[in-house]
């Protein structure tokens, strides 16, 4: 292993590319196991180690604990591309292990999904949107190792409440007094199942008379944030609703949540990625938080049109068009001082809001008052840009690198896609698969918790 030489500060280079291996050996050693290294030399390396794991290590390898909460997400083609993907991560980010499965399909293959919005039309409009991985299979699972089930919406419940599979193993949960999340369409799948006669629920308001049918105490949706919960079932009108219906869940499962009296603010712009901006938006807003988006040149209630940024197999990631997201403060007059973080989702807009000296000023009040300030894929160019990271160590996509490198950073590479890094004030994510390890390391730094 070499000589240990003495030193005050951190070899961040060296720690930075320890080995799989290496790390191993020193987890080896500073449990005890090693017997022949004097106790002194010991101490050492339990001090290096400890280095390592600050310095290096996604806070959620830091844990080191076991999920104590596991549920199953129970997917489709065609699930709507939210109501799939922003409870999924939330659930990881909050220590939760989830298992999504898809009938006849297995470990690592792709559903499609679709973006739902309303507009003006009479109903909502349809396009594609992420492929999203299962990381399970479903004719594999065993209902008694999980402790919830969540359904997402959009047009897979329409075919997977004809699946007897599905319907006897939701009729399981319900049966078991497990806790159940389903918003939107999801519930055709619990009307099959026959679990929702004399229980109050709700749902995407065409949905209703099948609820009704089924003998279910409907409430009807004043708006589409509306969630209701009745012991252990929780279900949501739409995506809009997120945020209560994430929480309600995590209550059902008997999770608490401290430390959420924050404040956040997102930078938002024009083709930012869908999922870097309203997957740790929401996440946040269902801890509790109170969550901002501001953009240059636009008010409250305007909105900025995403991008749906994909790993298709091409040189460069795929775009398909988002949702449209609907901003919720002024950016003019804005108050940076009254918040307690910063986050910067990536996709495009990076590119241009890089350009614009009240963007600049806004990152670097808040890197000079040492507030959080988490930044993803693309978002690090703005960082560069407002000169902020030199002498710090970060990630990005990695076509982003070279902002990095040039703006001073130690460049800490991502591999896998999904790393995050921690550095101080700082938070760094590559892409929208990091998501978990990206606000569950923004959580740590806030001080908020989720405990089951």
């Amino acid at each position: 292993m070499g000589r240990y030489r003495r030193r005050d500060k951190p070899d961040s280079d060296t720690e930075a590319s320890l080995t799989p291996q290496t790390f191993r050996f020193y987890r080896y050693i500073i449990r005890g196991r090693a017997r022949r290294i004097r106790p002194f030399r010991r101490f050492k390396i339990r001090r290096r180690f400890a280095r390592y794991e600050r310095d290096c290590l996604p806070r959620e390898t830091m844990a080191g604990s076991k999920p104590q909460r596991r549920v199953l997400l129970l997917c489709g083609d065609y699930m709507e591309d939210y109501e799939v993907m922003v409870p999924f991560q939330a659930l990881l980010a909050y220590g939760v292990a989830v298992d999504a499965v898809c009938p006849g399909k297995k470990a690592g293959d792709v559903c499609r999904t679709a973006v739902h919005q309303i507009g003006a039309h009479q109903t909502y409009s349809e396009s594609r949107g992420h492929n999203f991985t299962l990381n399970a299979t479903f004719t594999e699972i065993k209902f008694s190792e999980y402790d919830g089930l969540v359904i997402p919406g959009g047009r897979a419940p329409e075919y997977l409440a004809m699946d007897q599979s599905v319907v006897d193993l939701v009729s399981k949960f319900s049966h078991a007094g497990k806790p159940i999340a389903s918003i939107c369409h999801g519930q055709l799948i619990l009307a099959a199942a026959n679990v929702v006669k004399g229980r109050k629920c709700t749902a995407f308001r065409p949905v209703g008379p099948v609820l009704i049918a089924a003998g279910a105490h409907w409430i009807e949706p004043e708006n589409m944030s509306l969630c209701v919960t009745d012991g252990n079932l929780v279900t949501g009108v739409a995506y809009f609703g997120h945020p209560e219906f994430i929480q309600s869940f995590v209550k059902a499962l008997g999770g608490s949540i401290t430390g959420s009296e924050k404040r956040i603010l997102f930078l938002c712009g024009d083709y930012m990625e869908d999922y870097e901006v309203t997957v740790p938006f929401q996440s946040l807003q269902a801890l509790g938080c109170h969550v901002d988006a501001v953009c240059p040149k636009k008010k409250i209630g305007d909105t900025c049109p995403t991008a749906v940024h994909d790993f298709e197999g091409d040189q460069t990631y795929s775009e398909k068009p988002g949702h449209d997201f609907t901003l919720t403060a002024d950016f003019e007059g804005l108050d940076a001082s009254s918040y307690d973080a910063l986050v910067i989702p990536g996709g495009r807009a990076p590119e241009y809001l890089a350009l614009d000296g009240k963007v600049i000023a806004l990152v670097k009040a808040f890197m000079e008052a040492k507030k959080p300030v988490a930044s993803i894929c693309h978002g690090q160019q703005i960082l560069s840009a407002a000169g902020v990271l030199k002498g710090k160590k970060c990630t990005a996509y990695p076509a982003v690198k070279l902002n990095v490198v040039l703006s001073g950073a130690t460049w800490l590479e991502p591999d896998p896609i999904d790393r995050c890094f921690t550095d101080g004030n700082l938070v760094t994510g590559a892409a929208w698969p990091g998501h978990p390890e990206f606000i569950s390391q923004l959580m740590a730094l806030l001080g908020v918790k989720v405990t089951f």
